[in-house]
């Protein structure tokens, strides 16, 4: 009887097996055709799923025979559902076009400006999640844009955090960063520092970076381009992951989330948690961070939803922030370059491309507490101390209202509130350095301890201190969208924000000694008031605040074969300071400096030239308002007179062409922007003795370039991607003017020239080109190299030092390089108790290259020799030398 059963089971397991099917097919934009990867397909009433790829492909095996209803749901676009009949051993097929959803609950797409295939005319890449999850490999976010033309994206010192990008060689300040539709710009000084958004490429749905003005319609300024990152709560089913990663420096991290999905139609939660820690590559450069993400969306009737959002990353980590001379980091790649004079060999000791100066060691003996954000802790380890080491939490919570008036009235409102509390450390006072590396000096934290014990009255010489920015900014963005009829759409709306932002220095460690000595601070009467211990502030302590109005009109209009789009913006600034060390007159020192405006227009146009092609082109003008420092001076208040504000003009033409069944994707783009006024001050005297800040205007760069992107797909198993761009970034005349002063002989007029006539840009290659090649040899496999190529990379300068009429050499250009990257991930075909595992990995450098990444010319602190702007003049971050980080992912 056992042996019959066995046949039995023999026999019917054939039949089992061959009763079964495969669906497959592709989920695309119906719009533009667009593959949508990470599209969700599922079999209704079944536990059959399965995800779309990259090129918006899926395939669902092992479906038993029968007729079933498929469904797919991809965030922004409505659901859609498809009968199918599976056949025994048999493909059944099924594609879906998706339609964009209705404004009303699009949410942030709409308050983010997103760019659209086919319809905005501006030069724009798209960067989905799928693609992110499989080149970032942990690393800051703006590494995810490496195959981007025109973006440059370095990780600096090497420090968490410590990135920075440059798009068309504009930095950062003149990029705008926006998350969820809301700018994270700096509100004084304009930079971004990653370091605050520490885990948000684990939330980020996608990015967008829009080059060029933009077609961005708020009124802040994005010259060199606008980043737009986008975390969306709205994922239409249930899902939860967890992610465990280990990586070169001793990294380790963990990354935790839930999607609830839509309930009853109404309502969705999405929630992130991450935990990191690591030694870093660079020595020193440790990290220890959380972060967390939090997104809800509630649609309260069908014609109104909101959307909360909650993002934040408290992190400590260790910096690396001296560039070094090249000889520091390797003599054989010093003596490789041509103008590197090798007597800088016997004054730079060679260190190695880990080397950081930013530490030292400590006896484990000293048990001295550290203070930092109010509280004394025990430093990070017992045996070293980092002399630079950053400290911050930044949240950022948004409350988005998208409400639908009418038929043809959408209002779109965001609330925001963005904290910040942490700073950096340095040392203050008398330090004992140590020299003996034969590079650069480090601290000497042995010998500065025993020094602060053997001063006799207990007070410290020298001392480690935090330099704080607590900061706290509320901001409301609202748009009125008014649809006039089937072909134009206006659109007005406006920004309004305002900052308050601490700046002070504080005791952060007293090095055995039992306190510190500072009277730089009026209202410090007593010698006992002077006497600072732990976490009591010094050096300075002002408060800035910062006003900031804006507003837009906007006007699109779409029909057949043509999209054209038009906007207007105004903005103005406000700038307060209060220094609460000087005494004025029996008050704190305060400075208010009048409104500052700035207006902006930009336009452009679309032709459809056919299915397959279409041709843009765009323009516009740009006033940028100064920043704080460029008004208001924290050294003694003085304010600007009628400061200037930079002006920008841009021109863009662009090409896309499909072709090839839509095999072959190509993108052409010209750009032309001029640069006038660049923001330069200088403090001067009054008739009366007092000090004012002047501008000195008339310097004017040129950034121009060509810049072409391709994608290749000549079957499922193969995809080609290629970026190329060249500029031609310069500044394009010598700067001459005057200006008048008091001095002690009364009234001059002072001359000032600028020798700067055709010399580069610095601080990013003006040439790249990337190529990358993936293959997906079977299902759930995907194997992907990636080739990076800079050229014509000239070390970043101040155009204001040159004052030598003689000195017209260009800026030091680094060496030209290749790096090569590898990205692997492989889903397993089967699930184990409901759960799916992908494996992944990365080798970032992986034939690890020497290279430069960032460069200073003719360096103030590692030049050697006389500074001609030669090789051995500058100081350098080397690349970060071969990396890796693997893990697995669980999807339950």
């Amino acid at each position: 009887m056992k042996k019959l059963m066995i046949v039995v089971g023999l026999l019917l397991v054939p039949g089992f097996v061959f009763a079964q099917g495969t669906v497959s097919g592709t989920v695309t934009d119906a719009q533009s055709g667009d593959a949508l990867p990470g599209a969700n397909v599922i079999v209704v009433g079944t536990t059959y799923g399965a995800a779309a790829d990259a090129n918006g492909d899926y395939e669902i095996e092992n479906v038993p025979v029968g007729t079933y209803n498929l469904r797919v749901t991809f965030i922004g676009y409505e659901v859609a559902t498809q009968n199918i009949n599976v056949s025994a051993g048999s493909m059944a097929n099924a594609d879906f076009a998706l339609e964009q959803i209705a404004l009303i609950t699009q949410g942030v797409m709409i308050s983010a400006s997103r760019a659209r295939e086919r319809e905005t005319p501006v030069a724009f890449t798209d960067v989905k999640k799928e693609m992110i999850e499989a080149n970032l490999g942990s690393r800051d976010l703006p590494l995810a844009l490496d195959v981007t033309p025109s973006v440059y994206a370095t990780q600096g010192g090497g420090g968490a955090g410590d990135a920075r990008i440059n798009v068309r060689g504009f930095n950062q300040r003149n990029v705008a960063i926006m998350i969820n539709g809301v700018p994270v710009n700096d509100m004084e000084n304009g930079w971004v520092y990653w370091s605050n958004w520490d885990g948000i490429g684990d939330a980020t749905e996608s990015i967008q970076v829009q080059r060029g003005l933009s077609a961005v319609n708020l009124a802040t300024p994005s010259i060199g381009g606008t980043m737009n990152i986008i975390t969306d709560p709205t994922a239409l089913d249930q899902n939860a992951l967890f992610k465990q990663e280990f990586g070169s420096g001793s990294f380790i991290k963990s990354t935790a989330q839930y999607a609830s999905g839509q309930v009853n139609d109404t309502y969705a939660f999405n929630g992130t948690i991450v935990r990191k820690f690591g030694d870093g590559v660079i020595d020193k450069t440790w990290t220890d961070a959380w972060a967390y993400y939090a997104g809800a969306t509630y649609n309260v009737n069908d014609n109104n939803r909101l959307e909360l959002y909650a993002v934040g990353a408290p992190q400590l980590h260790g910096q690396n922030l001296y560039r070094q001379n090249i000889a520091a980091y390797s003599h054989d790649f010093a003596k490789d370059l041509d103008d590197y004079d090798e007597g800088g060999l016997d004054k730079f000791a060679e260190q190695g491309r880990e080397y950081n100066e930013n530490w030292g060691p400590v006896s484990s003996s000293y048990v001295g507490m550290q203070n930092w954000n109010e509280s004394d802790h025990n430093r990070y380890d017992p045996d070293f101390i980092n002399e630079r080491e950053n400290f911050f939490h930044k949240p950022q919570v948004n409350l988005n209202w998208f409400s639908k008036l009418s038929d043809d009235l959408g209002l779109y409102s965001i609330f925001y509130y963005s904290g910040g509390k942490g700073g950096g450390t340095g040392t203050y006072g008398s330090i004992k350095w140590d020299y003996s590396n034969g590079t650069s000096r480090t601290a000497d934290w042995d010998a500065t301890i025993a020094n602060n014990k053997s001063t006799g009255d207990g007070s410290s010489a020298g001392i480690l201190r935090n330099s704080r920015n607590n900061q706290w900014t509320l901001g409301a963005i609202s748009k009125l969208n008014y649809k006039l009829n089937e072909s134009t759409q206006l659109i007005a709306g406006v920004d309004w924000r305002t900052a308050e932002i601490e700046h002070y220095r504080e005791v952060r460690d007293l090095l055995g000694g039992g306190y510190y000595v500072y009277s730089g601070n009026d209202f410090d009467i007593t010698a006992a008031d002077q006497r600072k211990a732990l976490g009591d502030k010094l050096a300075y302590n002002n408060t800035n605040t910062v006003d900031w109005i804006g507003g837009f009109l906007q006007a699109e209009y779409t029909q057949n074969l043509f999209t054209l789009y038009g906007t207007a913006g105004y903005s103005s600034v406000k700038y307060t300071f209060t220094d609460h060390f000087t005494n004025d007159g029996g008050d704190e020192l305060y400075s208010e400096a009048d409104w500052i405006s700035a207006f902006q227009v930009k336009g452009g146009a679309m032709y459809r030239i056919n299915e397959d092609m279409e041709a843009y082109g765009n323009f516009g003008f740009v006033e940028k308002t100064p920043i704080f420092d460029n008004v208001i001076s924290d050294f003694d208040g003085s304010v600007a007179d009628n400061p200037d504000n930079e002006k920008f003009q841009s021109y863009e033409a662009g090409l896309n062409f499909n072709t090839l069944a839509n095999k072959l994707t190509l993108k052409t783009s010209l750009y032309y922007t001029s640069w006038k006024d660049r923001a330069n001050t200088r403090q001067i005297q009054l008739e009366d003795g007092s000090e004012n800040l002047i501008f000195l205007s008339g310097m004017n760069s040129l950034h121009q370039g060509v810049e072409f992107e391709a994608a290749y797909q000549p079957t499922k198993m193969f995809r080609f991607d290629g970026v190329a761009s060249v500029g031609n970034w310069k500044l394009t005349d010598d700067v001459n003017g005057s200006y008048r002063e008091f001095t002690d002989t009364g009234q001059v007029n002072t001359p000032y020239t600028y020798y700067v006539k055709d010399l580069k840009v610095g601080d990013a290659p003006q040439t790249q080109v990337a190529i990358a090649a993936a293959v997906t040899p079977i299902k759930g496999l995907n194997a992907r190299v990636v080739m990076k190529n800079f050229i014509d990379h000239y070390a970043d300068w101040n155009p204001f030092d040159r004052i030598d009429e003689t000195d017209r050499v260009q800026s030091w250009k680094a060496p030209n390089y290749n790096v090569f990257d590898f990205h692997a991930y492989y889903r397993l075909p089967m699930k184990f108790s409901g759960v799916g595992v992908q494996l992944f990995a990365h080798a970032f450098n992986i034939l690890d290259t020497e290279y430069i990444q960032d460069a200073t010319d003719n360096s103030d602190f590692n030049a050697f020799g006389d500074k001609n702007h030669q090789a051995d003049d500058a100081e350098v971050y080397m690349g970060i030398p071969r990396t890796i980080n693997a893990g697995v992912k669980l999807n339950f």
